[in-house]
């Protein structure tokens, strides 16, 4: 993990007993090559979640919800520099950014547990107050996991790099309870509201997914590493887990919003047609059809009627010479 060279009484931090091959490219070392296409998959996927929920115009919590994709995104970008050895390690700059990286999980756990609220209608979504409280309280969450990390890498005050405990708290104790959280909400929100429980299906395998991802990455990474010979080890699978965890979050969301057709907007014209046909006996049936651009009084052309009645275009019979 990008924090564990960082971490411990050491100078060069928590060591791995086994960790995935390295490649050489032009004279540079790329670290965990496997967990970077990963990485640049999640980076696709979540382009095309974020297309789809701003597409979603009259959605409730459309807003908010983007604001967790755009957090996952940005996280994916510094998670592929600094676990790849773009920043080296023992570069004056990369405790600052696996720093930024830290509060970013922090700060999507908390945008995304928020989220969870949304559906109480505590405020209306979309509003200013719905947006500034989701931005700035974020905002706020990342600022305080980064000051925790800056001080433990650095042993500011009372943290310690060999005893962290402060980030292991907000890590391992708060991201997951904001996400306990977001999921017991949900779980309200479709047994009080919906009359299906379909979507449950969705949050419940984005749970399964995060929890079999920090499992593998945290304590079965080394014998994974090792029965697959260096090949990739447990943060390729944590990864994976990850970006699935997300796009069952999507789904779900997806599953139980919906769109108002009526305010909804429609990129193609309306098409009008006359689907009834002329009674053979109207009065006006002879003209119907004549000028197919000129359309008259109830859909009927009189503009090539003119040659018949004086060239004044309208039928004498209703009272125009």
């Amino acid at each position: 993990m990008a924090a564990c060279p960082l971490l411990g009484d050491s100078q060069v931090g928590f060591e791995p007993t086994c960790y995935a091959r390295n490649i050489e490219v032009r004279n540079a070392l790329i670290f965990q090559m496997a967990t970077l296409i990963i990485d640049i998959i999640a980076l696709f996927m979540t382009i095309i979640m974020i297309v789809h929920v701003r597409s979603k115009y009259t959605a409730v919590g459309r807003k908010e919800m983007v604001m967790v994709f755009y957090l996952y995104l940005i996280m994916t970008i510094l998670d592929f520099i600094t676990i790849s050895g773009i920043i080296p390690i023992s570069s004056v700059v990369y405790p600052y950014f696996v720093a930024a990286y830290l509060g970013l999980t922090s700060a999507m756990c908390w945008c995304l547990m928020l989220n969870g609220t949304v559906g109480f209608q505590w405020t209306e979504d979309g509003t200013a107050l719905s947006l500034w409280t989701f931005r700035l309280t974020s905002l706020l969450i990342f600022g305080l996991m980064y000051f925790i990390s800056i001080a433990t890498f650095k042993e500011v005050a009372s943290f310690s790099r060999g005893h962290p405990i402060g980030l292991f708290i907000m890590y391992f104790i708060f991201n997951p309870f904001c996400l306990l959280v977001y999921v017991v909400l949900q779980v309200i929100v479709v047994v009080n509201t919906l009359d299906e429980y379909w979507p449950l299906g969705n949050i419940s395998f984005a749970l399964v997914f995060f929890v079999l991802g920090q499992v593998i990455q945290v304590f079965l990474s080394d014998k994974i590493c090792e029965g697959i010979k260096h090949y990739v080890d447990g943060v390729f699978f944590g990864t994976i887990c990850t970006l699935l965890a997300v796009m069952m979050v999507y789904k779900y969301w997806d599953s139980i919003t919906k769109e108002d057709l009526e305010f909804s907007v429609d990129g193609k014209g309306n098409t009008w047609e006359v689907k009834e046909l002329l009674n053979e006996d109207d009065e006006f049936a002879p003209y119907a059809g004549q000028a197919a651009n000129t359309v008259g009084y109830a859909g009927v052309s009189f503009a090539n009627t003119g040659s018949q009645y004086g060239g004044q275009g309208y039928p004498q019979q209703m009272g125009y010479q």
